[in-house]
């Protein structure tokens, strides 16, 4: 809700009031800017996912802090790295989180799995294994929440903290926090990386697509794909 009073839906949701979030948030720091979204939402309104990967735990610990009853949601595609899993556990008990696997349905996954769909088709093993499990739950929440950062990508180089996308409004706490202002969290915290992070992965996937590199060059190599599908 927004001025405690008037209940959002975010497919009715103005482009007026989307500027007016985005003007309110943006002078706000990370910390400040998810107290707020529950001052303006209600927690049962709001999906918070988490890929574990490289840096996952930036954005998991403020939320731990700010908010104990938050669910996260993790999209389990059958093909992550055993140190990814170990890695959500780790951080699961860490900060107490209350962690959801999603995945796709088994068929349909078997299907990637004897077809190798990410060689051939990506954007399509994506579909099925992140984007359809995703948008099988999207529908009963109003405010999706993400851990994108500007730099890490062109595509997200151009978002704002929030947006309207399809029937959901986006939410970016962490936006316009640079590389070196979240590598400074991170150490003055004693967080804990992913350990691929130290093997020079700097973007972690799936193990198919996932090389070490710097960034995000590692995700799916020698492919001009960049996004999964998830985000755009």
């Amino acid at each position: 809700m927004l001025d405690n009073s008037t209940t959002i839906n975010a497919s009715e949701i103005s482009a007026e009031q989307i500027a007016f979030l985005n003007k309110t948030y943006k002078p706000l720091s990370a910390r400040e800017r998810i107290k707020q979204l529950y001052i303006d939402f209600d927690v049962t309104e709001v999906m918070l996912t988490s890929s574990f990967a490289a840096t996952s735990a930036f954005l998991l610990k403020l939320f731990s802090e700010i908010n104990t009853k938050q669910e996260v949601f993790f999209i389990d595609t059958g093909y992550h790295f055993k140190d990814t899993l170990d890695y959500k556990d780790q951080l699961t008990k860490q900060y107490g989180l209350h962690v959801t696997s999603i995945s796709a349905l088994k068929e349909e996954h078997d299907f990637t799995t004897k077809d190798e769909t990410w060689k051939k088709n990506p954007d399509f093993c994506c579909s099925i294994n992140k984007v359809k499990p995703l948008d099988s739950i999207k529908k009963k929440y109003n405010v999706w929440v993400s851990g994108l950062m500007r730099w890490q990508s062109d595509h997200r180089s151009t978002l704002d903290i929030f947006e309207l996308r399809g029937h959901i409004l986006k939410f970016y706490p962490l936006l316009d926090i640079t590389k070196a202002q979240r590598d400074a969290y991170i150490k003055e915290h004693h967080l804990p990386f992913h350990p691929l992070v130290e093997k020079g992965y700097n973007s972690i996937g799936c193990k198919h697509c996932t090389i070490p590199g710097k960034d995000r060059s590692g995700r799916w190599n020698n492919n001009p794909k960049t996004e999964c599908g998830l985000h755009l």
